[in-house]
């Protein structure tokens, strides 16, 4: 099971029992945000995409958009997502558990600057009614993370 994966990823850290899990579903953004009882925009959602045949994370504040101009510039190729089947293969997550977490050692996590503005954000814990609350200098941290970049829209203030 993944989020005993990640339990097990955290425990090290003396994490594990930070990681929260839910009597619902917490699989997408709006679920979550309801779970967690925060603003939709300070879950931390987890996107995975295909690059040169290997598998990327993203992981970005839940008001926030890829934008396909600024992800073609960055990694030179359109952004394609992973189907269910290559996610849960690539990752060892199942949709809805995607986590920047206990991840294969091939795949890179990148950190979209939308999280940035939130002193702490949500991120799912490698199952569709898990989370754990992280500073995003935590998130870096555990996700090790290949930097912070800029791929998203539709999340700054006008």
């Amino acid at each position: 099971m993944s989020i005993q994966r990640v339990r097990d990823y955290f425990r090290p850290l003396g994490r594990e029992s930070d990681i929260k899990e839910f009597p619902v579903s917490s699989a997408t953004v709006e679920l979550a945000a309801r779970a967690v009882c925060v603003i939709p925009a300070r879950i931390a959602k987890t996107l995975s995409f295909l690059v040169e045949d290997r598998c990327i994370l993203i992981v970005a504040a839940g008001d926030a958009k890829v934008d396909n101009s600024k992800y073609k510039a960055l990694f030179h190729t359109k952004a394609k997502m992973l189907s269910p089947e290559q996610v849960s293969e690539l990752t060892g997550h199942a949709i809805g558990g995607v986590c920047p977490f206990a991840n294969p050692e091939d795949v890179k996590t990148y950190l979209d600057l939308s999280l940035r503005r939130f002193d702490t954000v949500f991120p799912a814990a490698g199952s569709s009614n898990s989370a754990i609350e992280l500073t995003c200098e935590e998130l870096e941290q555990f996700s090790h993370s290949a930097g912070w970049i800029d791929v998203c829209k539709g999340w700054q203030e006008a």
